[in-house]
């Protein structure tokens, strides 16, 4: 049976943070009136974060693996997993434990108040480190300034939207931080709210300072250039 929402989130060596994540997932969304998958997609791991997912299939039956051949990124892990997924609404997360699964909730009842399309979260109270804050807060000015949009924190994993929006978007490589930008260019409805955000646990950050800069300005200009040239026409075939 399809489901009704999809829990995606990309995995490169969280060992240690799978079981607990899974279980996470499982007490925020079971016995409520939507039937969930789970869909992972493990990045080229090279410590045992596959091995930890396939293990746990046996605990959570609508749990799904998508295992990249090879290390790709977070984009390509997120597409993946993002093409994967069968239920009409999909919810990304990351699997270092920083996103909170029981926003998963509340998310969808602002979706479904607010009459739009996607949800993304703005994490407030960051267990953060004051340089990370402050990149953070000079990336997002940055962004928005380029690409002509205003999002309060794009660097925020847990997102959620409705299937049929992300359908029509195609991902390159860093672009997975623009999908609420991609997904307006579409004409789909946006809105954002607080979640939850909370300190690493096990394993080590994937990124550093110069590489969210630099790769950072390069993406903005091409959401900036992708905004110029999207498709803007309405038209109907005559009887």
């Amino acid at each position: 049976m399809q489901p009704h929402l999809s829990v995606v989130f990309p995995v490169y060596n969280e060992e240690e943070n799978v079981p607990i994540l899974l279980a996470e997932i499982a007490k925020a969304l079971d016995g409520k009136p939507w039937t969930y998958e789970i869909v992972a997609a493990d990045d080229g791991s090279s410590d045992g974060s596959l091995a930890a997912l396939r293990a746990a299939r046996a605990q959570y039956p609508n749990l799904r693996i998508v295992a990249l051949a090879k290390n790709s990124g977070q984009t390509a892990a997120l597409d993946a997993a993002w093409r994967a997924a069968r239920g009409d609404y999909v919810v990304s997360l990351d699997a270092d434990l920083q996103n909170d699964p029981a926003d998963i909730p509340a998310m969808m009842q602002k979706l479904e108040e607010l009459g739009v399309d996607m949800v993304i979260g703005v994490r407030v109270n960051r267990h953060d480190t004051f340089s990370r804050k402050l990149q953070s807060k000079i990336g997002n000015g940055v962004r928005n300034w380029i690409t002509r949009d205003q999002i309060t924190d794009t660097g925020c994993s847990l997102k959620l939207v409705r299937r049929e929006a992300i359908d029509r978007v195609k991902l390159y490589t860093g672009m997975h931080r623009f999908l609420p930008t991609l997904v307006r260019m579409q004409g789909y409805k946006v809105a954002e709210m607080p979640v939850n955000h909370r300190a690493r646990q096990f394993g080590v950050s994937k990124y550093g300072a110069m590489n969210r800069a630099f790769r950072g300005l390069a993406d903005c200009l091409a959401v900036r250039w992708m905004s110029k040239r999207v498709l803007d026409y309405s038209a109907h075939e005559e009887p």
